[in-house]
C-alpha cells in the first residue's frame, strides 16, 4: 500500500513536470525570439577593450539592445565595425550619437546611445546598407587626449623655461634689473624736481588768483566810479541848463538896462549940447545969468 502511494506522487510529479516544460515550451514559442529589432552600424577609432558581443546597448541608461557583431572594419583597419541590435521603436535619430561606457572599475563596457532631439528625423538605411550611427569619444579617450596634449605643452613648456633661463638671459635679466633700479632712481630725482615745480606752480596759481581777486576789485572800483563819472555828468548838464537860463535871462536884463542908459546917455548929450550953445551966445550969463535949472525930460518948469 504504501509502495503504491509512493509510485502515485513520482507519476504525479512527472506529469506536473513534463506539463510545465510543455506550457514553457508554449510560452517560448509564442513570445520568445518574435521581438523585432533594427540593426544599426557604428564605426569607432578608439579601443573597444572591455567590449564583447551581446554586451548591453542603452538608451539615456535603459537596456535597449545589445552588440551583434564586432569586428574590424576591412576598408579601414584603424577602425572597429559594430553592429548594434536594437528595439524596435527606440528612438535612434539623426542626431543620436553612440559612446562607448564602462560599468565602474569593472572594465566591462556598454554603448550608450543619446543626444536625440524631438524634432529630429529618424536614422533610416540607405539602400540596402544598414544605417550608421555617428560616435563621439568615450570619457577614457578624451582624457587620455587631454592628458596628451598637457604633457605636449607642458614639455614645450619646460623647453622654453630652459632657454629662458640660460646663462645669457640670466645675465639680461640682470642687467635689465640694474637698468629698472637706474630708471627708478632716476625717476624719483624727477619727481622731487617735478614736486619743486608743482610748489612753484602752486605758488604761481595762488598769486594769480590774488590777483584776479585785486583786478575783480579794481573793476568793482571802475564800475563804481563810472557810475559817479555818469551821475557827475548828468549833475552837470543839469547845471549847464540852469546857468544857461540864468545867462539869457541876465542878457535879457542887461540888454534892458543898457537900452535905458543909451536913451539917458542921449538926453544928456542933447543937454549938453544945449547947454554950449547957450554959452556960446551968452558966454556971460556963465558969470552973471542966474537962470533956473532948466527941467528935465518929462518935468515941470519953475515959475
Amino acid at each position: 500500500m504504501g509502495s503504491n502511494a509512493n509510485y502515485v506522487l513520482v507519476g504525479a510529479f512527472v506529469l506536473l513536470f513534463t506539463a510545465g516544460l510543455l506550457g514553457f515550451a508554449w510560452w517560448l514559442a509564442r513570445h520568445g525570439g518574435q521581438e523585432a529589432y533594427d540593426y544599426y552600424q557604428v564605426y569607432m577609432t578608439e579601443s573597444v577593450a572591455g567590449l564583447s558581443t551581446d554586451a548591453a546597448v542603452k538608451y539615456r541608461g535603459v537596456d535597449v539592445g545589445s552588440v551583434a557583431e564586432m569586428d574590424l572594419d576591412p576598408d579601414n583597419p584603424e577602425q572597429v565595425r559594430l553592429v548594434l541590435k536594437i528595439k524596435k521603436g527606440t528612438p535612434v535619430k539623426t542626431d543620436t550619437r553612440a559612446t562607448l561606457r564602462f560599468y565602474g572599475i569593472t572594465g566591462l563596457a556598454f554603448i550608450e546611445l543619446k543626444g536625440s532631439s524631438r524634432d529630429a528625423p529618424r536614422l533610416e538605411a540607405e539602400g540596402d546598407r544598414m544605417p550608421v550611427i555617428p560616435t563621439t569619444p568615450s570619457t577614457f579617450t578624451r582624457l587620455d587626449d587631454a592628458l596628451s596634449e598637457l604633457a605636449q605643452k607642458s614639455g614645450r613648456v619646460l623647453d622654453k623655461v630652459d632657454l629662458l633661463l640660460s646663462e645669457r638671459n640670466l645675465n639680461n635679466v640682470a642687467d635689465l634689473i640694474q637698468d629698472s633700479r637706474d630708471m627708478v632712481r632716476g625717476l624719483r630725482r624727477l619727481a622731487e624736481g617735478l614736486d619743486a615745480r608743482l610748489d612753484d606752480l602752486r605758488r604761481l596759481v595762488r598769486k594769480g588768483i590774488e590777483m584776479e581777486e585785486k583786478v575783480t576789485a579794481a573793476f568793482a572800483d571802475v564800475s563804481e566810479a563810472s557810475l559817479d563819472v555818469e551821475r557827475l555828468s548828468e549833475s552837470l548838464q543839469e547845471t549847464y541848463v540852469k546857468l544857461g537860463e540864468q545867462a539869457g535871462r541876465l542878457l535879457a536884463q542887461g540888454e534892458e538896462l543898457s537900452r535905458a542908459l543909451y536913451d539917458d546917455l542921449d538926453l544928456l548929450l542933447q543937454e549938453l549940447q544945449l547947454t554950449v550953445e547957450t554959452l556960446r551966445e551968452h558966454p556971460a550969463d556963465l558969470l552973471f545969468s542966474r537962470s533956473g535949472v532948466r527941467p528935465g525930460p518929462g518935468e515941470a518948469a519953475e515959475p
